[in-house]
């Protein structure tokens, strides 16, 4: 088998899939992708697909050393993401060519069920308790919710009271046998989210994410050790080597992106990395279908597996949703919060190949927001 031919698609609301076909008819799917960079990412798949065509797709390992590191510069967001949604192809390739589910060719699964929860409260946090009275309806377990919008470099008595009684608002609705966790952003200052972090405890959140910026990570230790709150991070860190300075510092729970660091190849290693921390794996996925595919065939094959982030109803998807692209919706049909293990092969998910190349007529242009204090000066999204 052989690899003919590799496509692109920039379908809305702000995503890239590829598509790898092979000259005996198997193809396989993935999402690479850098939100707000999908152009970018686009060409370096294009730049990657020169090594590929012409190559045996099942030697996924071994494609996966070249495209990471057969240039001389390395990593980065951009290359890795570009990577990742290749390396979801091949293994989704594999999987079918095998007759087997990916997390079955990752040593077989560990479970049968993957827990999942559910975005409320958008970019600026509002309208918390109904959507967490619909979400908890809906028979999840757990939410997510970001603690504030644009933060100053030192919050006031009021903007740390606000973050705490929206989290209180959302912990009453949720009760004390649900979950919330809290994504901090990197909105905050070192010296706030401390701050924040003390307050927080007594609501018990599931983890806080994100609290520093990945630059900070040289701070992660002294707030790792002054949190009562479990640390999450890794949505911005692309493979084991910048996972490992975080998990020393003693992060409570990983983040990697399936669709950012490195594809399934790599997390699958960060998870064996996280594990050997008493760490456990929570993949970000604010993404779509494909790239949520490949998150769940990790989470039923990683030990060490907490909990995974999905986008159906997120607050970034406005013309396009996670079934908008996808034949059959089973796989992504959540029962009492949790996804059911597919026997489908491959990545487990039929792509709607029309769906996908009329959206890709249409395109998108997402770019993140540019946000700035009041004072005009540049504010961390």
């Amino acid at each position: 088998m052989r690899i003919t031919r590799i496509e692109t698609f920039l379908v809305p609301p702000r995503w890239l899939f590829c598509r790898v076909e092979t000259d005996e008819g198997v193809t396989g799917w993935g999402e690479p992708v850098v939100e707000g960079r999908a152009e970018v990412v686009r060409a370096a798949v294009q730049v990657l697909a020169e090594y590929l065509v012409g190559q045996d797709p099942l030697r996924v390992q071994d494609h996966w050393q070249v495209l990471s590191k057969g240039g001389f510069y390395r990593g980065g967001p951009v290359l890795s993401s570009a990577v990742a949604g290749l390396d979801q192809a091949l293994w989704d390739i594999a999987g079918k060519a095998y007759g087997a589910p990916v997390h079955a060719l990752l040593g077989g699964p560990v479970r049968d069920t993957v827990r999942v929860y559910a975005w409320i409260g958008g970019d600026e946090p509002g309208e918390l308790r109904e959507q967490a009275a619909e979400q908890a309806a809906a028979g999840f377990t757990a939410v997510k919710m970001n603690a504030a919008g644009r933060t100053p470099a030192l919050t006031s008595p009021a903007e740390t009271a606000a973050v705490v009684e929206r989290i209180a608002a959302v912990r009453e609705v949720l009760g004390p046998h649900r979950d919330v966790a809290v994504d901090f952003h990197g909105r905050f200052t070192p010296a706030s989210a401390r701050r924040v972090l003390a307050e927080l405890a007594p609501l018990h959140p599931l983890f806080a994410e994100e609290p520093l910026l990945p630059d900070q990570g040289h701070l992660l230790p002294a707030l790792v050790a002054a949190s009562p709150v479990p640390i999450a991070t890794g949505e911005r860190l692309y493979g084991r080597g910048e996972f490992l300075p975080a998990l020393t510092a003693g992060i409570a729970v990983a983040q990697p992106d399936l669709s950012h660091a490195g594809g399934i190849s790599e997390v699958h290693r960060i998870a064996s990395l996280a594990e050997t921390f008493g760490a456990q794996l929570a993949p970000h996925c604010p993404l779509g279908p494909i790239a949520l595919a490949a998150s769940l065939q990790i989470g039923f094959a990683t030990p060490n597996f907490l909990i995974q982030e999905q986008s159906r109803g997120i607050h970034y998807n406005k013309d396009a949703d996670l079934l908008s692209y996808v034949v059959d919706t089973e796989p992504f049909r959540f029962v009492d919060g949790l996804a059911r293990r597919s026997t489908l092969p491959g990545l487990g998910v039929i792509v709607d190949e029309e769906a996908v190349r009329a959206a890709d007529r249409r395109g998108h242009a997402w770019r993140n927001p540019v946000w700035r204090h009041p004072d005009g000066s540049f504010a961390e999204w």
